[in-house]
């Protein structure tokens, strides 16, 4: 006896519509992100794209489930889909062009979960979901660092942990390097900070994460983590300052800001040298300068159109490869978000990324200084952490910096997109819109 399609499909797409499931998967979705270093070091590449690939078809799933109950207009930004166009069209000239289809689908698949989040959750529900991921993931390297750095007085190489926690660092968790257990740190820091201005998590368990990533940015001894430390704890100054004045003034102080950003910027590039030395970082500047000196040469040959998309790094392939013997290392990006989508996408691919970061960053500032919630803060500090990261670090391409950028970057743009204006725009003619009836209205997504 054959049991009806429909009463499969009835109550598997009621599971996949409700509330509890896709909290879990929100859950899964940004452990899975954040956690790519974790999983690759333990399961393979085979492993990492497996839960991706899995979280990709229950998102897919849920969405269908969910489409008449969500807002579809603005979406998607125009920028993220010219950037990721140019991605996609660069496999025309690659010289690698199974490594850029691979490349331009890994892409997709962070900018899909990205949307999927940023569409099922709102603001308050996605901070909370980061937060609750970054506590154990910070937790855990802690814990491992001690294993490695006090019990067993041993590196676990698998995980390039190398065990100076006696020594007080540096240390690099759960991320495989300090720099990123650094940016790590303080993407943690910023959402700690947010949830407990929200009061949403009790006291103890606040202050508990808020000291938790501070003993891990400051064990990681990232020179590079601590400068962008004080930059967003400026911008978050900045924004908390705006959303205090009052709003007649408000035009006149972000163009005093904006002002002073540009002069600070400039007078910080010519002290430079100075800068660096008192952060300790020279050592580490020097070296992005051979790698950047390097691409410098490889640039010219593809001034325009970039040599094609690859995303990480393919160090078997040319002319990645050549590269490695900068600095005796085996590299997976320029080290330079920007630096390296003008390597791999030209000055068409840069101009488009600039435009997509430059909006992304924008709307968000406006809803942070304009909106009466605090959460608004998150996504533009999150921005700036992301952005400023990126000079030194390609945090921004791949994983989880892309991931977190696609999601502050849908988020903004449904909240300011002018494609909102034409949604709610009166039809013409004198015709009267129809009335909507109780079936036709939009449920609030969950």
């Amino acid at each position: 006896m054959s049991i009806p399609a429909k009463s499969v499909l009835t109550p598997l797409r009621t599971l996949v519509a409700s509330p509890g499931f896709t909290a879990a998967l929100t859950l899964a979705i940004v452990g899975s992100a954040l956690s790519v270093n974790l999983i690759r070091s333990t399961m393979g590449w085979g492993g990492l794209l497996g839960i991706l690939c899995t979280a990709v078809v229950l998102s897919a799933g849920s969405l269908i489930a969910l489409r008449h109950d969500l807002d579809w207009h603005g979406v998607l930004p125009i920028s993220l889909l010219a950037y990721i166009g140019w991605c996609a069209v660069t496999i025309v000239w690659s010289n690698y062009q199974a490594s850029s289809i691979t490349g331009v689908l890994y892409q997709l698949i962070f900018a899909f979960l990205a949307v999927y989040v940023a569409l099922v959750r709102d603001l308050i529900q996605i901070v909370r979901a980061v937060g609750d991921v970054l506590r154990v993931l910070l937790t855990a390297s802690l814990a491992l660092e001690i294993l490695s750095g006090l019990l067993l007085d041993l590196p676990i190489a698998f995980l390039r942990i190398e065990g100076n926690l006696a020594s007080a660092g540096p240390l690099q968790g759960l991320f495989g390097s300090r720099n990123m257990l650094g940016f790590i740190a303080l993407i943690a820091l910023v959402t700690f900070f947010i949830e407990r201005s929200m009061r949403s998590l009790p006291t103890g368990l606040s202050l508990y994460s808020i000291v938790l990533s501070l003993v891990l940015l400051i064990g990681s001894r990232s020179p590079i983590s601590m400068g962008i430390a004080v930059v967003v704890l400026v911008a978050a100054l900045a924004m908390l300052a705006l959303r205090r004045a009052r709003p007649e003034l408000r035009r006149a102080l972000q163009v005093g800001m904006l002002t002073i950003l540009v002069v600070g910027t400039i007078t910080a590039y010519f002290l430079r040298t100075r800068i660096l030395a008192v952060i300790g970082a020279r050592s580490e500047f020097n070296y992005r300068l051979e790698i950047w000196s390097q691409l410098n040469d490889l640039i010219d040959y593809n001034q325009l159109e970039g040599w094609g998309w690859v995303g990480l790094w393919r160090p078997s392939v040319s002319p990645f490869f050549a590269l490695d013997f900068v600095g005796n290392r085996s590299h997976t990006s320029a080290l330079n978000s920007f630096i390296d989508v003008y390597f791999q996408l030209g000055l068409i691919g840069l101009a488009i990324f600039i435009g997509m970061v430059g909006l992304a960053f924008v709307r968000s500032w406006i809803l942070a200084t304009s909106r009466k919630s605090v959460t608004y803060l998150w996504p533009a500090l999150i921005l700036v952490v992301l952005i400023v990261t990126s000079t030194t670090e390609s945090v921004l391409l791949a994983e989880y910096g892309w991931f977190l950028f696609v999601m502050c970057l849908v988020k903004a743009a449904h909240s300011l997109s002018w494609r909102q204006g034409l949604a709610m725009a009166p039809p013409r003619g004198n015709i009267p819109p129809m009335p909507q009836t109780s079936t036709d209205r939009p449920r609030p997504a969950s």
